[in-house]
């Protein structure tokens, strides 16, 4: 309970640096192409740390995300079996790989934004809309409409529930931290059957 303690003060800490943007950034970039840890991580303390700025937190997210996932379909459109397919089958992704591109081309704008606001991998959507060949003014125009949902709501509750929030979270962390990782066993568990 006490490395726990001390990592969510390390987070908070990291989150009121003003670099901490900069890091937000290419969080969300990099996550996007192949990166596992979503920028949320890093988003939710940085906003908790200084809730003013929530809505300018999301917008950088936001844009590098998307920013991101146009690298990522630009590595499946050019370079898909040299680069991106290696990539995914490294992270563990052929199942969302086959899903994604069976059906992109008939739902492309659907799967985008779905995968931009949902725990969807959204690096494999990107990489496998490049690799579909899905329009690439249809794939930002998803992609960004998705993020910012998802990155938009995340900051306007935290803009105005945050400080009920953080004072939640330093209360129950250690009960809250059992349930995220009874939430990845189920989950891990629940794609085995997918």
């Amino acid at each position: 309970m006490q490395i726990l303690r001390s990592l969510y003060n390390w987070t908070m800490e990291l989150a009121k640096n003003p670099k901490a943007i900069w890091l937000l950034g290419c969080v969300s970039f990099i996550e996007a192409i192949f990166f596992p840890i979503p920028p949320d991580v890093l988003l939710i303390p940085m906003i908790l740390a200084n809730i003013s700025k929530a809505w300018l937190y999301a917008l950088v997210a936001t844009i590098a995300s998307v920013a991101g996932g146009v690298l990522g379909y630009l590595l499946g459109f050019i370079a898909y079996e040299q680069i991106a397919e290696p990539l995914l089958i490294a992270l563990g992704k052929e199942a969302a790989m086959s899903l994604f591109a069976n059906s992109i081309n008939q739902n492309g704008f659907v799967i985008v934004l779905t995968a931009g606001v949902s725990p969807i991998p959204f690096k494999v959507v990107s990489i496998m809309s490049g690799f579909t060949k899905m329009q690439l003014s249809l794939f930002i125009l998803s992609a960004l409409l998705g993020r910012a949902i998802r990155f938009f709501i995340v900051a306007t509750l935290l803009k105005y529930y945050g400080e009920k929030i953080k004072f939640f979270l330093e209360k129950y962390l250690g009960w809250l931290f059992l349930l995220f990782i009874i939430l990845i066993v189920i989950g891990t568990i629940g794609l085995d059957y997918l």
